[in-house]
């Protein structure tokens, strides 16, 4: 569920960003609001995804992105043996946790956005089939793609919230709101 997004104060274009990200964030936050661990680790439907399985990949997905622009080692990095332990609890790991993880790197986006010297700067894509050759990207593509991937997962979420206990993206909004 997209809830309203402020206004950006004119002309700033990376406080736009940033609020259209956080929209989108908070549609994965509160999928999980007053489930148990058991209930947001089930997948009600045909599909593999889990909410807590999204909720991991979105928070290890949007640090991925990040240590790319800031052209850092990424210290969760997964290979193809470990890839789908991203979409998934795994050891002793909660939904606590994982949140307290995604907030660690929110803050880390947000503070890089604002301090970049321009958003025009670029950064080297991996290599990769779904990338181009030698391809880049600039630190604004990256935000607008951090929108569409968490966005596209919130869509994800919202339906496997509703299959699980009815509740929809505008019940969760007021459940929030409550606590």
């Amino acid at each position: 569920m997209v809830t309203h997004v402020n206004a950006e104060t004119q002309g700033d274009e990376r406080g736009a960003l940033l609020a259209f990200v956080e929209a989108q964030r908070g549609a994965i936050r509160r999928s999980v609001i007053g489930l148990t661990e058991e209930q947001a680790a089930s997948r009600p439907s045909a599909s593999e995804l889990s909410l807590s399985g999204l909720l991991k990949h979105v928070a290890e997905m949007e640090l991925n992105w990040l240590r790319m622009a800031q052209q850092k080692p990424n210290e969760h990095a997964r290979d193809q043996e470990t890839w789908g332990d991203s979409f998934r609890l795994v050891g002793d790991e909660t939904i606590p946790q994982l949140l307290a993880f995604w907030e660690g790197v929110t803050r880390e986006t947000e503070e890089f956005v604002r301090t970049t010297p321009s958003l025009d700067i670029t950064f080297p894509l991996p290599p990769a089939p779904w990338f181009p050759k030698d391809g880049k990207v600039s630190h604004r593509w990256l935000m607008l793609h951090l929108v569409e991937e968490i966005a596209r997962h919130a869509g994800h979420a919202d339906i496997i919230r509703e299959s699980l206990d009815g509740k929809t993206a505008f019940e969760l909004v007021d459940l929030d709101r409550l606590m």
